[in-house]
């Protein structure tokens, strides 16, 4: 059984939202008059002149006298134009160019903080998860350094990284070599070692006979018994070949995952050893459908580290924040557990019952009117961490969230999760069985901040706590 076990790195072989859309149902729900993202002007003050303009103002008072109606006429004409074709003027148009500049400056905040937290001899992970959680600005390596401290990866304090890298980058390349490379590969590593240690210590000038090592029934490739390492090699091969058609599929848009270059490729066949070490070393439940969704965004922050150290480990990184990812959800991809207190379904239930506490007419209108039950969208939701919902960028973003969540992961995954319910909860009420199926298993484009901030803003579902404490 698996309930109460959590999976970690192992050091030897074999261990281990009611009412949001009704405003502005094309925006996402967000019922705002100004979207973010929307283009806004900045309008150019007027009234303000260098000293050197000033000193020429008298030359120049009459000549702009005689130019100032001609162009408010051409202003005039071209607004009356815009409004004729149905468009805005300029002067009338939203302000996003503005909110674009707030935007940015509010990143450069939020990555200066990040940088000062993590540049710290011991980091306060409390702080850095409350800055995390509002969303880690894009590149250089902050999502991946913060991502690693959070999981657990990387030490609090600094002066440890070098060597926990070091050690678990180093257990990894064991495990592989152990467990990826075939038994006559590993063999033949073997006996090169072997035979360059006796060559170390044999005298130059003796000879002798070859040494014939014989093959013992465990190593023989036709061997049948359940011990030989064959045996289990083969085992592996058909969960191997579904590993390599689910790669093929994960996020095809992207060239960095798809394609037949040597890039595209490359990445694969990192992704597919994490996953097929992940497998052998967890044979109770090992490769699952789908798990190859829940790697790619960690892989991917991993691999476009701007250090190049981290970067070309990221294979090893990633193994292990994998592990560490699924630590507290990993029965839900065990099918004997399904019904148990540790299942999908009891973790579905629980979804219901904070859709309930939140909104219970929602609530009843999926559980009777329409009958979508939280099975046929909730399953995919939860399992996979939402990352068949969205686009990548959208994931990474709802992923900061998720890993700094003082909630825990898990609980901030059903938030979010009822969230969306929430944000389309007009169309659910106007929908029936086989439209709010389509809805949820197709959710629409939304505004992601909007999301988040729902879901932050629940009632927590207290019957849970109560059966729970």
């Amino acid at each position: 059984m698996l309930k109460g076990k959590k999976l970690k790195l192992p050091d030897r072989l074999g261990s281990l939202v009611a009412g949001f859309e009704d405003k502005d149902e094309d925006s996402g729900g967000s019922g705002s008059v100004c979207e973010l993202g929307e283009e806004l002007e900045i309008l150019q003050p007027t009234g303000f002149r260098s000293d050197r303009e000033s000193e020429t103002d008298d030359d120049h008072d009459h000549n702009e006298v005689q130019e100032e109606e001609p162009m408010v006429k051409r202003k005039m004409k071209a607004d009356a134009e815009l409004e004729h074709n149905g468009r805005q003027p300029r002067h009338e148009k939203d302000g996003s160019s503005h909110i674009s500049v707030i935007k940015t400056i509010e990143a450069d905040e939020k990555r200066s903080d990040i940088e000062y937290e993590i540049s710290q001899k011991e980091i306060n992970l409390e702080k850095l998860q409350r800055i995390a959680s509002t969303g880690i600005p894009e590149g250089g390596n902050l999502r991946a350094t913060v991502w690693k401290l959070i999981l657990g990866y990387l030490p609090p304090s600094r002066d440890l990284w070098e060597k926990e890298l070091s050690e678990n980058r180093k257990k990894y390349a064991k495990l592989k070599e152990e467990l990826l490379l075939t038994p006559s590969e590993l063999a033949r590593m073997k006996e090169e070692a072997f035979q360059s240690n006796e060559h170390s210590n044999a005298h130059s000038d003796t000879a002798g006979p070859l040494i014939r090592h014989e093959i013992s029934h465990e190593d023989h490739p036709l061997s049948l018994g359940k011990a030989s390492v064959w045996h289990q090699f083969f085992e592996h091969t058909e969960i191997a070949e579904q590993i390599d058609r689910d790669l093929q599929r994960t996020h095809p848009e992207m060239k960095f995952f798809s394609g037949e270059s040597s890039f595209g490729r490359k990445h694969r066949e990192s992704m597919r050893n994490v996953l097929l070490l992940f497998s052998k070393l967890n044979p109770a439940i090992r490769y699952v459908q789908g798990m190859n969704e829940v790697l790619a965004p960690l892989y991917y922050v991993f691999s476009t580290d701007t250090d190049e150290k981290n970067a070309s480990n990221a294979e090893a990184d990633s193994f292990s924040c994998f592990v560490l990812l699924l630590s507290d959800s990993v029965d839900h991809f065990c099918q004997q557990l399904d019904n148990s207190s540790v299942g999908i379904l009891s973790t579905l239930s629980r979804l219901s019952d904070l859709l309930k506490a939140n909104d219970e007419e929602l609530w009843r209108h999926l559980e009777f009117t329409s009958k979508v039950k939280p099975q046929y969208y909730g399953f995919r939701w939860i399992t996979l961490l939402l990352t068949q919902e969205f686009n990548l960028q959208s994931i990474l973003r709802i992923w900061d969230s998720l890993i700094s969540s003082p909630f825990g992961i898990q609980e901030m995954l059903l938030r979010v999760c009822c969230a969306m319910l929430l944000c389309v909860k007009s169309r659910l009420l106007s929908g029936d069985f086989a439209a709010n199926l389509k809805l949820l298993q197709h959710y629409p484009e939304i505004n992601i901040e909007h999301l988040l901030q729902v879901a932050q803003d629940l009632t927590p579902d207290t019957s849970y706590y109560r059966l729970s404490s």
